[in-house]
């Protein structure tokens, strides 16, 4: 099987890529009416969310990072908290021992999205909100053609409660979205009080019988918190903090740095390196990651070193028992000021929860698939906690500071295995965006593919997915002692839809969108 290819796409001031082609048009028409990067984004942001609701959506979360000239680079954590009526011991009493996947809003915390926009428009935003989200809201009133993915992923919420505009699509199908629509055209109106507290906020406290109350829909989602940062190749790879993963990126990077990579990122012993580097940094994941985790001892670089020295060129690690293709996009944009924006937002698992709220045609993500039942555990499900969370979105500075890559992908856990996969090749081999983006990728799995958000947990031995393009890699995995499988799957989502902007040192800007997502788009001007 042979991956559609994409090329690098160049451009002198300003460049968007998203996996839609219509948000990367909406980022790009807000660029060349003078909107900065952060305006750019929430208007692709607001388009996707009408168009690729499986992926991510007004139910979802959202994370960002941000790079303005001259400042430290700011990290944005607006995902969402549980509900007062949040009782882990009534999820064990029903015989539960980690938290339903879906069909139920216990593993829905509040939606962090909206608040996260309102937190970016409100410290960068140079247009108003009615401006920003004018694509999404005609997008949604006069329709818009199903792209493949859309229809495909249509066919298991066919029977969702309220559902009867994205059930059992095909291909090519309009869709209009009105309802999600008034809803929008709320949150322009009366901003957050349209939200939280009109239509959307009622409907939510409605569909959660109990979970929700106005109170919590008053706590605020979103917090300007820092972002770890650490040195690799020569620069400094940034990204979000706990409850993210994010730090898995960085310090699966840190790890690799220190390793003899071969020179050629098609020799299997780069692939050993680089999945013996994410072992290493994620095998205890689901026991150290939960909201208040500091990212100081996660990236500890004593411990980095430790764990490097266990890695063999020769053997793979037994690293120990711990560690889904799912819903989520991403998106970067760079403008003509130098500012970067990394922002990627999510319903988790595709569709989420699969809990539509109320009749607003909105469904609620599944993030709270990533609490812990055990009692005392730093992740217990419970009232105001934030769950762990696989989004982790990334940029690149340069030594004096300035930036050099907004880059990031969706892809669930294997989140930073993706990311460190293109640091490498990006830092290490000098590869372009395109290249980048093309070469072949590995993602590591669980023998349980439905195991939820820790794949790893499940036990056994992991696998190593291969994408097709790329299985010359197995022979040389396989007798260094990695359980090896090529993927079959038509569509290879799975791997990623990741996204990369670099700045070159003449300041133009180097792009491209991933070949994975149908109708991805990178647009520059």
């Amino acid at each position: 099987m042979s991956l559609p290819t994409t090329s690098t796409v160049f451009a002198s001031q300003a460049m968007v890529c998203t996996i839609d082609q219509l948000a990367s048009a909406a980022a790009l028409e807000i660029l060349n009416k003078g909107g900065n990067a952060v305006d750019a984004a929430i208007a692709a942001n607001g388009v996707l969310a009408i168009t690729s609701q499986h992926m991510n959506g007004l139910g979802g979360d959202l994370w960002a990072l941000i790079h303005e000239p001259g400042q430290p680079v700011q990290a944005l954590n607006a995902s969402g908290r549980a509900g007062s009526g949040a009782d882990p011991q009534r999820l064990r009493d029903e015989g539960l021992t980690v938290m339903p996947y879906r069909g139920s809003v216990a593993s829905s915390p509040v939606p962090g999205v909206v608040d996260g926009w309102l937190a970016m428009q409100e410290r960068y935003g140079s247009m108003d909100m009615d401006v920003l989200l004018a694509a999404a809201i005609s997008c949604a009133d006069a329709g818009f053609a199903s792209s493949s993915q859309l229809a495909r992923s249509s066919a298991v919420v066919s029977d969702v409660a309220g559902n009867t505009q994205l059930a059992n699509l095909n291909p090519g199908d309009k869709v209009v979205r009105p309802r999600v629509a008034r809803n929008l055209r709320a949150l322009v109106a009366q901003g957050r009080d349209g939200w939280y507290g009109g239509e959307f906020g009622e409907a939510l406290i409605d569909t959660g019988a109990g979970e929700y109350t106005e109170a919590d829909l008053a706590v605020n989602n979103a917090d300007w918190v820092q972002a770890p940062s650490l040195d690799a190749w020569g620069h400094t790879l940034w990204t979000a903090p706990p409850n993210s993963q994010g730090y898995l990126s960085l310090a699966s990077a840190g790890i690799a740095a220190g390793l003899d990579l071969p020179d050629d990122p098609n020799d299997p012993l780069f692939a050993h390196f680089l999945i013996e580097a994410s072992r290493a940094a994620a095998y205890d994941r689901p026991d150290v990651l939960h909201e208040h985790a500091e990212s100081g001892a996660l990236l500890n670089l004593e411990m980095l070193a430790q764990r490097r020295a266990r890695i063999d060129p020769n053997q793979a690690v037994a690293w120990g028992d711990s560690y889904a293709d799912g819903g989520t996009m991403y998106m970067c944009v760079v403008d003509s000021n130098g500012m970067g924006v990394s922002l990627i937002q999510s319903n988790a698992a595709g569709f989420g929860a699969h809990v539509m709220v109320g009749d607003t045609g909105i469904f609620l993500h599944n993030r709270g698939i990533g609490f812990n039942l055990t009692p005392g555990h730093p992740a217990e499900y419970g009232p105001g906690r934030r769950p762990p969370h696989t989004l982790s979105p990334a940029l690149i500075t340069n030594p004096d500071g300035t930036l050099r890559s907004v880059l990031g992908t969706m892809g669930g856990d294997a989140q930073p295995q993706i990311v460190l996969q293109m640091f490498a090749r990006m830092l290490h081999s000098g590869e372009s965006p395109g290249q980048v983006l093309n070469a072949g990728r590995f993602n590591l799995a669980s023998p349980d593919p439905k195991s939820g958000f820790d794949t790893w947990t499940a036990g056994g031995e992991v696998r190593v997915l291969l994408e097709p393009h790329v299985a010359h890699w197995a022979p040389g995995l396989t007798e260094r002692g990695h359980v090896v499988e090529v993927s079959k799957a038509a569509d290879l989502s799975g791997f990623g839809h990741a996204h990369l902007i670099e700045v070159l040192p003449n300041g133009s800007l180097a792009g491209a969108a991933d070949p994975r997502a149908k109708a991805s788009a990178a647009l520059g001007r």
